[in-house]
């Protein structure tokens, strides 16, 4: 009996000591409630863009490869050298002239001499106009009919990876700004020349190849570089705008939170038109005209039950509502 007591106490202990903290609790709980800032409607430019990135690649690429197999006698080239298409790259011999030039020389100047002008050597010629890429053989270097000695591009061009959920405002001819990773300070204008009918998937992720050429190349662009890509979709020089933050969508239209004439009402909802966005601000077509005052809804600091709390325009008494101090 003094056992069964003795857990009736302890049981009605705990339970008093439960209410007495929760009691604790949600009388000195903190809370939060809506506040709302004033921002107004001004006049900007606005654009909006799509960023990617890209490398640096030759638009077309060429490996210049010997007629015959032999040894290279001169090379007349070297790597970002510009060349017409034509020139003379280098010369080299076959296999036959190399190994008779090679016995004439052993035999003397006049003997070598002669061989030379009697047996003249191969000339290696530009395919196409451009610029040296790479240079991979040597003068004395014996060379194959598979080996490519030099490596050409008629001109440098950035490929850009789009997603596909992008790919569809990017067009042909459309501007884009391009900045390098080793030249950040040197920003690039370029065009849309090329959009990849074939995607890649690397990673479940969906990219099209998109080809980009500079309008001006530097000097300091090599192929290999990695580049930041930046398409600008739309852009309005001087249009109506709004923070992004202060629109609301409800059944696929936009609407904005207005205050009241003597800031004590609930604030009243206007429907507007949007046109560019670029997550920051926003272009409003229709609905608001310069000057306009619009509230954003943003949640107050943490507070403590029974504290004045911040003041808005719609609570100007803070969170306790028109409930001011009252002495005692």
């Amino acid at each position: 009996m003094k056992s069964n007591r003795k857990s009736k106490w302890i049981l009605i202990t705990l339970s008093v000591v439960a209410l007495l903290g929760a009691t604790v609790f949600y009388s000195t709980r903190e809370k939060r409630e809506v506040v709302y800032q004033e921002v107004q409607v001004t006049k900007g430019p606005i654009k909006n863009t799509i960023l990617s990135s890209g490398v640096v690649q030759p638009e077309n690429r060429l490996e210049v490869k010997a007629p015959i197999a032999g040894r290279i006698e001169k090379i007349l080239v070297n790597e970002g050298q510009q060349v017409k298409k034509g020139q003379i790259l280098a010369w080299m011999s076959s296999s036959e002239r190399a190994a008779l030039l090679d016995t004439a020389k052993s035999k003397g100047k006049e003997e070598l001499s002669y061989w030379e002008e009697a047996y003249k050597a191969t000339p290696l010629m530009a395919p196409i106009s451009g610029q040296i890429i790479l240079r991979s053989v040597e003068p004395g270097q014996t060379i194959t009919i598979q080996d490519a000695l030099l490596v050409m591009s008629d001109r440098l061009c950035i490929k850009a990876q789009v997603d596909e959920t992008d790919i569809a405002q990017v067009k042909l001819n459309q501007n884009v700004e391009v900045t390098l990773d080793a030249y950040a300070e040197h920003p690039m204008s370029g065009t849309v020349v090329h959009i990849a009918y074939e995607s890649k998937t690397v990673n479940n992720v969906t990219t099209y190849l998109v080809d980009i050429i500079p309008s001006e190349i530097p000097p300091f662009m090599k192929s290999g570089m990695t580049a930041n890509v930046v398409f600008t979709t739309d852009e309005k020089e001087e249009t109506l705008l709004l923070p992004a933050s202060a629109l609301q969508k409800e059944n696929g239209k936009f609407k904005v939170l207005l205050a009241s004439a003597d800031k004590k009402q609930s604030p009243t909802s206007l429907s507007v038109e949007v046109g560019v966005n670029d997550g920051k601000q926003a272009e409003i077509l229709s609905g608001l005209k310069e000057g306009d005052t619009v509230l954003v809804p943003k949640l107050s600091p943490i507070t403590k039950k029974g504290d004045s709390g911040p003041k808005s325009p719609l609570n100007p008494f803070g969170g306790g509502g028109k409930r001011g101090s009252r002495g005692h």
